[in-house]
Order: structure tokens, then C-alpha cells, then sequence
């Protein structure tokens, strides 16, 4: 008698963002092999109903709790689907026993406590919120140590990092090269910069993103944050990672070894792949995909700007002075990304900003999670000062 497989049961906290959405799209694609147990939302209440109607899961929350009513409204003929709101909901549901892989696709600090949840649970941890790390990164890594968890990147660049690495556990990294497209605004003087508007940088050459990582794809702090990221998932120093501007977006990474070897990870942009190998890993399974076209455009590579990109800079600051920096660059940079797209601050302000509140909040070498919440709130404070002077 054949014995049918347990497919895995997903959870995906940011079900209507990008990652989120893209997630869905190869766990339709693979029906067979997984299923999703848990939708989350912050506001999108529509599209998370939608949603909902479509993969039938066992529960689902909106973190938002103002939209509790509406989705309840929206989901009263689904009497399979619990619904829940609130950010104690979110850490609850992915502690849920059925559930085998937690992808984390929300945006922003708001993603490390159900992560942290996530993690005690020991559950499969797929990693798209890369705020997680860049506050938190050395109490998650310890974490995930203790409670025996594995957590597998999402981020196109990781994730690429993380197939180079694949049979090479006893090889140790000389250096990561991390790629970045450089986003819109690679050509541009500082004297162009002072005249940007989000419109022209919500314009991201190669990757279909959510407003904020856009906006933090055009200051270079997104990949300022990846730094961030890398150092806490390979183990590695900062001094070891070295940014490359890829305008072509088709290397997403690569690592030297102590031989000069280099081995890189290269596909057209498509973030369905890395969300399936994290899904699959260690198999990779068939993607209905576009295939690379190795002729039909050169491979370019750039120092990138310190100078004009003043974020990236103070990323690898922040790492460089250790404890809890990163996590006050963190806030700084939401507070100042969303003052950006509401046209309460200018691009090139955006940095100076950051700047003051990194030199402003207190400081603390060895913080922990209480020191990151407290740290996060006077850092969004005194940002905000800072933005409305």
C-alpha cells in the first residue's frame, strides 16, 4: 500500500508583501509537497481574506488589530479558518505544533519577536526579515544555537552565499563578495541626489520590492543591512565582506576561499528561487522560471561610493562599534524611510539623520532583548526629533 507523504506545513508571517506573495506562488507550484498552515498580515486586510479563500489555511492574523472586525467580516463563510489579531497573536501561531517551516517576510523590527517564538519552537526558520538579524543578530544566532534551529536565508544574496557553501563546511571563508544592483540612482552627483523624490527612487532598476526596501535598496542601507546579516549567518567579520555593484543583478553572490577559488551563485532576478531552496533544501526542485541568458548581456562590477552613499558607510560603522548600534541604526532608518515616503525628508537627509541618533542614544556593548526594545524606542524617538527640526 502506498503511503501518502506529509506535506510540510508553512507558515508565512507578511503573506501580502512581496516575499509573501512570491511564497504562495511556489507552494502552489509544488501542492504536493507543502501546505500552508498560517497567513499574517499587517494591514492588507483584503488581499490576506483573498488569500485565505484560496489556500485554505488553518488560521490566520492581522497584526493590525483595527482590522479585526473586517476580516472576521470577510472570512465568515470559512468556518475552518481561525482568525486572529495582534502582535501576541503572531508570536502565539507560529509556536502552533503542526507547523514545520516559519518564512519570517515581515518588514521591519516588528519581526523579531515571532521569530524569536518561532526559534524556541524549533521550527524551521526561512529568513526574509532581515531586520532580525541586523538587531538582534548575535541573540538570534545564540538562540537558534540552543534550541537546535536552523535558519536558512531567503535575501537573493544569502541565500546565493548559502548554496556556494554547500559541501564546503569544512572550508573556511576568506572573503563573501556581496552583490548590489546599485539601485536607481548609481550615476547620479551629490548635487542630483538633494533633488530626488520617493517616485524616482521607488523606480528600482531590476527587483519588483515593497516601498521600504526599495527606498533602502536606493540609500545602499539595504545592503548595508545584508553586511549586517551575513556577518551573524557565516560566521564571518565585517572586514571580510566586501560590496560589489552588479548593475545586471545576475551574480547575486559569491565566496573566495583560502585557495583564491571563487564560487558564485548566478539566475535572472527572481526571488522565487531562494524562497524554494530554503523551502527544499537540501533537493532543488523543478521552478517554471526564465532561464539565464549568459550572452545576452555583459557582467559588470563597481566599487560602490561611500561618499554618495552615505548609509552603507554607516552600516559598516555600526558593526564596527558593536552592541546595540546596529539596532539603533535600525530604527533611525525606518523612522527616516518612512518620513522619505511621506515627503517629510529629503534623500540626502535621510543619512545625516541617522548619523545624529547613532551619535544621540545611548549606547550599550552587551545588550539584551529588553536592551533592543528600549533601545529601539529612543532610537525612533530622537530620529523623529531629529526629522521634524
Amino acid at each position: 500500500m502506498k503511503v501518502e507523504k506529509k506535506k510540510r506545513q508553512i507558515a508565512i508571517l507578511g503573506s501580502t508583501g512581496s516575499i509573501g506573495t512570491q511564497a504562495l506562488q511556489v507552494i502552489e507550484e509544488h501542492a504536493e509537497l507543502y501546505e500552508v498552515y498560517c497567513l499574517t498580515a499587517n494591514n492588507q486586510v483584503e488581499l490576506l481574506a483573498e488569500q485565505a479563500r484560496r489556500f485554505k489555511p488553518a488560521a490566520v492574523v492581522i497584526a493590525n488589530e483595527q482590522h479585526y472586525e473586517r476580516l472576521c467580516q470577510l472570512l465568515s463563510d470559512e468556518q475552518d479558518i481561525k482568525v486572529y489579531a495582534g502582535a501576541k497573536a503572531l508570536e502565539e501561531i507560529v509556536e502552533a505544533g503542526p507547523i514545520d517551516m516559519v518564512l519570517t517576510a515581515m518588514v521591519g523590527f516588528a519581526g523579531l519577536s515571532p521569530t524569536i517564538h518561532a526559534i524556541k519552537a524549533r521550527k524551521t526558520i526561512c529568513l526574509a526579515n532581515k531586520e532580525t538579524l541586523v538587531v538582534a543578530g548575535e541573540l538570534i544566532r545564540d538562540l537558534a544555537a540552543r534550541y537546535h534551529t536552523p535558519i536558512l536565508p531567503v535575501d537573493s544574496e544569502h541565500s546565493a552565499i548559502f548554496q556556494c557553501l554547500a559541501g564546503e563546511e569544512q572550508n573556511p571563508i576568506e572573503k563573501i563578495l556581496l552583490t548590489a544592483s546599485g539601485g536607481p540612482f548609481r550615476k547620479m552627483s551629490m548635487e542630483q541626489l538633494a533633488d530626488v523624490t520617493k517616485n524616482d527612487a521607488l523606480k528600482h532598476p531590476t527587483w519588483n520590492m515593497g516601498a521600504k526596501i526599495t527606498i533602502d535598496s536606493a540609500t545602499m542601507m539595504n545592503k548595508g543591512f545584508e553586511v549586517i546579516e551575513a556577518k551573524w549567518l557565516f560566521g564571518v567579520e565585517a572586514e571580510q565582506i566586501q560590496v560589489l555593484v552588479h548593475p545586471q543583478s545576475i551574480v547575486h553572490s559569491a565566496v573566495q576561499f583560502a585557495d583564491g577559488a571563487v564560487k558564485a551563485q548566478l539566475g535572472v532576478p527572481d526571488m522565487r528561487l531562494p524562497i524554494q531552496y530554503a523551502f527544499s533544501y537540501p533537493k532543488r526542485l523543478s521552478l517554471s522560471s526564465e532561464r539565464l541568458d549568459l550572452f545576452s548581456q555583459p557582467l559588470e562590477f563597481f566599487e560602490p561610493d561611500l561618499n554618495k552613499f552615505r548609509c552603507l558607510a554607516l552600516a559598516f560603522e555600526s558593526i564596527k562599534r558593536g552592541g546595540n548600534m546596529p539596532c539603533i541604526v535600525n530604527a533611525a532608518n525606518e523612522v527616516v524611510n518612512r518620513g522619505f515616503l511621506e515627503d517629510r525628508c529629503g534623500f540626502l537627509q535621510m543619512s545625516d539623520i541617522i548619523e545624529k541618533t547613532m551619535e544621540r542614544v545611548s549606547f550599550d556593548p552587551q545588550p539584551d532583548y529588553n536592551v533592543y526594545i528600549a533601545t529601539d524606542k529612543e532610537a525612533r524617538r530622537i530620529a523623529t526629533e531629529f526629522m521634524n527640526q
